[in-house]
């Protein structure tokens, strides 16, 4: 894909997301209503997006098992390579060390990387499997860490009580039913009546604009601070934004022979930002949430700057 055309398909991304900035920084809408947008598009409208579109798809054909295994390998590589860099830092409490592997290897699906598929290839299929796998794979891993360097005994239970509430809460989030509901019936041939459908898509073609448009009213109320990013700031985006998606080309395409659009999903998947679910994590355990804030808006605006980028280089 060449840059004029790489530009052309960024369009409705940079309007809605622009607008909310803009609209944030001379305080048209407050900022604060980012959340209630978030919601919006978080608990409703893209489960309904993903279900209807998983319900409809061909499984066979959508969970290309060469391609998850190379995703999988590189997520393996990368969580290592980062918390071995954070112990080699000094970095040992294991909230803190899960922290910045959650930083530098999950991506924001439901907010960045699914708008952007939507826009770009006119449909967000081929994230559906590497979102389940990140959900039932990797946020296990890191809510196994958090809760195993806890300490706090208002919480109730022992670890692995704590460790078995937080996985289960995880595992029925919406966005994660709505993917398992999808594959059973279809994997069942259950009929879904085409009005259901028919709502389903409704409400989920507006996913993608609200989830930009409430990410830019978060970016566009808080501001960019800079001067003050530290080095450790700059490695672990760097490390997002550059890194990770060089090392899904890598391991995808020379190790695992992933070639055509796939190779190309998967570069941009990884590509994608710190998920926003890292300030929550990062509250919830008490644990860099100053770091956690600074990573999800400066990954957010350079992997946005990078987009054109990774489409040109990577987009048949």
């Amino acid at each position: 894909m060449g840059g004029a055309a790489a530009l052309e398909k960024l369009l409705p991304v940079l309007l809605a997301f622009g607008g909310g900035v803009l609209l944030a920084r001379r305080k048209i809408v407050p900022a604060e209503a980012s959340k209630a947008f978030s919601d919006y598009a978080f608990l409703f409208a893209v489960p309904c997006y993903l279900f209807g579109n998983i319900y409809a798809s061909d499984l066979g054909a959508l969970f290309n098992w060469r391609a998850i295994g190379g995703y999988a390998t590189t997520a393996a590589l990368a969580v290592a390579l980062v918390a071995v860099a954070s112990v080699a830092n000094s970095i040992r409490e294991p909230r803190a060390v899960a922290l910045r592997v959650m930083a530098g290897v999950q991506v924001n699906t439901a907010y960045f990387a699914v708008p952007v598929f939507i826009t770009v290839f006119g449909t967000a299929a081929p994230i559906f499997p590497i979102l389940l796998f990140q959900v039932c794979v990797l946020s296990l891993v890191v809510i196994s860490l958090m809760e195993l360097g806890r300490t706090d005994p208002t919480t109730g239970g022992g670890p692995g009580r704590r460790l078995a509430r937080a996985v289960g809460a995880s595992l029925v989030t919406p966005l994660v039913l709505s993917c398992n509901a999808g594959i059973l019936l279809n994997l069942l041939s259950v009929h879904v009546p085409a009005v259901v459908l028919d709502g389903a898509a409704f409400v989920g073609d507006s996913a993608s604009p609200v989830a930009l448009f409430a990410l830019g009213l978060h970016l566009g109320g808080l501001g960019l601070d800079v001067r003050g990013t530290t080095r450790e700031e700059l490695a672990l985006i760097a490390f997002k934004c550059l890194a990770f998606p060089l090392l899904a080309w890598a391991v995808c395409g020379m190790l695992f022979g992933v070639r055509g659009e796939w190779l190309a999903y998967l570069v941009l998947i990884a590509a994608m930002p710190t998920p926003q679910n890292l300030f929550i994590f990062a509250q919830r355990y008490d644990v860099g949430v100053d770091l956690s804030a600074s990573l999800v808006i400066k990954s957010s605006v350079i992997a946005l700057l990078l987009l054109p980028f990774w489409l040109q280089t990577v987009v048949p």
